[in-house]
């Protein structure tokens, strides 16, 4: 009888909600969270994108109120394409990055999302089995302070351990307050 030679571990899975393209740090940094694991780690990406016809609708409102037309909808959704086309390539890189800097059976998926990103999180931390989220985001002052932002809402929502880390800034500057 010959033994399998698959490897029988079990994928550590890691739900992740970033918004914007990752940097080779904010890679590292992600990737060296779970160095110490004896497990592949399976990071799963989801990047939300912006649909370009309620973005043009709030922003026509704001600029001009009822005196400004609509887009029609081919321009719409020229927009929509180009939006999903940099979307995918961005997440693409990130994909790469993340790879690139983690173990050599790390692995990393991801998606584009047009929802609710902290919906859409929940539901990717659910389908995967995540055993955590991290969510990587620029530094929202405002929205912190009102516990609005993505990490605040994700942490009363997911059953998993939440983690919010700065894009672009090193461990030691987000430590440090910068």
């Amino acid at each position: 009888m010959t033994e399998p030679t698959q490897d029988a571990r079990t994928p550590y899975d890691v739900a992740v909600l970033f918004e914007q393209e990752l940097s080779a740090l904010d890679a590292r940094q992600l990737t060296s969270l779970h160095e110490g694991l004896d497990d592949p780690v399976v990071y799963h990406l989801l990047l939300p994108v912006e649909d370009a016809a309620a973005t043009m609708a709030t922003s026509l409102g704001v600029l001009g109120g009822a005196d400004l037309a609509m887009p029609d909808s081919q321009t719409v959704g020229d927009v929509d394409h180009a939006i999903a086309e940099a979307g995918q390539e961005s997440l693409q890189r990130s994909i790469d990055l993340v790879v690139a800097a983690g173990k050599p059976d790390t692995t990393a998926r991801g998606a584009l999302t047009h929802d609710d990103p902290v919906s859409a999180l929940a539901d990717l931390v659910t389908r995967v089995g995540a055993e955590e989220a991290i969510i990587l985001t620029t530094s929202h002052v405002f929205s912190e302070f009102f516990h609005v932002d993505w990490a605040s809402r994700a942490e009363r929502k997911l059953h998993v351990p939440t983690l919010h880390l700065i894009e672009h800034e090193s461990f030691d500057a987000q430590s440090a307050g910068a």
